[in-house]
């Protein structure tokens, strides 16, 4: 019997009765089937059935016949209900499948690790969809039309074309995965890893030892699945590893960045998935921790998977055009800056889909190349491609290539829910470009209107914001500016997710189509808050109270130290104590939130993350100051 090569992937073309059979027959090592579907909060299922009853009933799948699950099991408060939690779980023919392998469990017969064909799948509550991955497809759908329709309305004009030519337009997308990893028994040296940040010891150096091992297994794997992997690299973050006498390195702590071919959106945002089991799988067995939280050491650089977005236009003749390129000496087409408005006009109401949690926010801090204003770059010149890191999103190109003309969204971390980043990115395009066409302006008026000034009246964007610059805005700027000119960046999730409440013309974008239904936005919101509540309570506060326990006063005659130590206890009582005159703030916290007042318990978590902030500087100073 010939023997059958591992199988990572089962394409499209191949879901049908005859090829899966014959696959799977192939392939007895494959023992289970999961269908994964992604609820609105991000969270992955793991439907898994046996192979066997899989197959019993392979023709009713492939027409749509769906397992079941209990609404409980997913995140989809207001949806589904105690009374009314049944979930069917459809899977997506449109999308490859692929293998993932058990290396702790080796089949008998053949002896190869145990296989687990992860099917991508819908989620339907009363034969409505409500999942991410049905957000995205629409979203793809409503954006497809409007735009194709808008261009063909527009073809002589937009491109020197007749409509009859054009035949069709697709999305590309692309992400970047940044990750931290280290062995188990190391932890965070923030000065020293503050200090290699800033002396740009880490980026782009020469990765050594097991991360070397790791990295290259990881690639290895990716070419494997076919996702062509097109680089892997130490990122900004990290601090040299220490070497034993027996030549192991020790104390690992680096930051490592992955990237993989553009496809279409939902492809991408599968393949993100599964590009992170394969790097935690592949880095575990290394003996290496993994980490894709943005923000997961405080002082030093996050955890970013910036999003890259562009667009192509199909001919009769199999011509592929990119929308966003120029036809004349510009930096984009008349749709590519109506796409690159339409982000920057609506960015608060896509920005809550984006950075849904307390740590994503956390990221989004000056100094650490995340973005924390809604402003673009787009470059010196035409000729000068600047690619400035400081800005939300910034313009990708090549003058020799045109296909590479494409924008980059910085704000996405590793754990955004990457469907619904997509979806919120498309629907927005579709606004600032239908202003675009049928505003009648050029190329020129259209980069002017991108460069206003602030208090300057605009015809699309808001008269009290500017919207371009190319300098560094870290520095170039003071937080007063940033705010005044770019707009106030929430600090909180409420602060972040009440826009879908108050920005109420800026929020019918994402209805149109019904992609966004109220129901669904009603949903997330509510999923995201009870999220942010569970996490501030039981996480938060609690990680405070043990940092305030180790805060305990040193021995010392130095009246300074005692002064010192006196302002220390004052600050960390009214942190956390409560007296006959006065609530502690983690107690104030609690009580809004046990009363529903969402806006004060959003002030209170802000003066108790500044008070926090505060109180360790000062506790370290006075630790230092304290000689054995």
């Amino acid at each position: 019997m010939k023997e059958e090569k591992t199988l990572f992937k089962i394409p499209v073309e191949k879901h049908n009765e005859r090829d899966i059979l014959d696959i799977l027959k192939n392939h007895p090592e494959i023992k289970f089937a999961s269908f994964m579907s992604i609820d609105l909060y991000g969270n992955v299922t793991d439907e898994r059935i046996p192979i066997r009853e899989f197959v019993k009933d392979l023709k009713g799948y492939l027409n749509g016949k769906a397992i079941q699950t209990d609404g409980s099991s997913v995140n989809l408060p207001l949806i589904s209900k105690l009374n009314d939690a049944r979930i069917d779980m459809p899977m997506d023919l449109d999308v490859a499948w692929y293998v993932d392998y058990n290396e702790d469990l080796l089949d008998q017969r053949t002896e190869r690790p145990i296989g687990t064909l992860i099917i991508p799948a819908f989620l339907k509550h009363n034969s409505d969809v409500v999942d991410s991955r049905s957000l995205l497809y629409n979203a793809m759908e409503t954006a497809r039309e409007a735009i194709l329709n808008k261009i063909k309305d527009n073809s002589i004009r937009l491109f020197n074309l007749d409509s009859s030519r054009i035949k069709d337009l697709y999305f590309t997308t692309a992400t970047e995965l940044e990750f931290w990893t280290k062995t188990p028994t190391s932890e965070p040296k923030i000065e020293e890893l503050a200090a290699s940040q800033n002396m740009n010891e880490q980026y782009w150096n020469r990765i050594e030892g097991t991360v070397r091992s790791a990295l290259e297994e990881t690639l290895l794997q990716l070419e494997d699945y076919e996702l062509e992997p097109e680089m892997g690299h130490k990122e900004v973050g990290g601090v040299r590893p220490t070497r034993s006498k027996d030549g192991k390195y020790n104390e690992i702590m680096e930051q490592i960045e992955v990237d993989w071919k553009y496809s279409t959106p939902v492809d991408s945002a599968d393949k993100q998935i599964l590009v992170k089991n394969i790097v935690k799988k592949v880095f575990e067995e290394f003996g290496l921790e993994t980490t894709f939280m943005a923000k997961p050491i405080e002082h030093v650089a996050g955890n970013g998977m910036h999003l890259h977005l562009g667009a192509v236009m199909v001919l009769d003749d199999g011509t592929k055009i990119n929308i966003f390129h120029p036809r004349e000496n510009t930096f984009l087409s008349v749709v590519g800056y109506g796409a690159l408005m339409g982000i920057l006009k609506n960015y608060e109401v896509m920005n809550p889909f984006i950075s849904s949690t307390d740590d994503a926010l956390n990221r989004l801090q000056p100094g650490f190349e995340a973005p924390v204003a809604t402003v673009t770059s787009l470059g010196y010149s035409v000729e000068n491609a600047t690619r400035n890191r400081s800005v939300l999103i910034g313009l990708v190109n090549n003058s020799e290539n045109p296909y590479e003309t494409r924008f980059e969204l910085r704000s996405p971390n590793p754990n955004s829910n990457l469907y619904l980043c997509m979806a919120v990115s498309l629907m927005a395009m579709i606004d600032g470009i239908e202003y675009a066409i049928d505003s009648n302006k050029n190329e020129n008026e259209l980069l002017k209107e991108i460069d206003k000034a602030y208090g300057e009246d605009a015809q699309y964007l808001e008269k009290d914001r500017t919207y371009r610059s190319e300098e560094d805005i870290f520095e170039f700027y003071t937080e007063e500016e940033r705010e005044k000119y770019f707009g106030v960046p929430p600090k909180t999730v409420y602060e972040n997710i009440k826009h879908l409440d108050t920005e109420k013309e800026k929020i019918k974008i994402l209805k149109r189509g019904d992609v966004f239904r109220d129901e669904i936005i009603a949903s997330y919101k509510q999923s995201v808050i009870n999220n942010w509540k569970t996490l501030v309570l039981n996480t938060k506060i609690r990680t405070h109270y043990h940092e305030l326990e180790k805060m305990v006063k040193i021995e010392s005659t130095d009246e300074l130290d005692n002064e010192r130590w006196n302002e220390i206890h004052s600050l960390k009582t009214n942190i956390y104590k409560d007296t006959k005159i006065e609530k502690s703030i983690m107690t104030k916290v609690k009580d809004a939130f046990d009363k529903g007042d969402l806006d004060k318990a959003s002030k209170l978590i802000i003066t108790l993350e500044k008070d926090m902030e505060s109180l360790k500087e000062k506790y370290k100073e006075y630790e230092r100051n304290i000689l054995d």
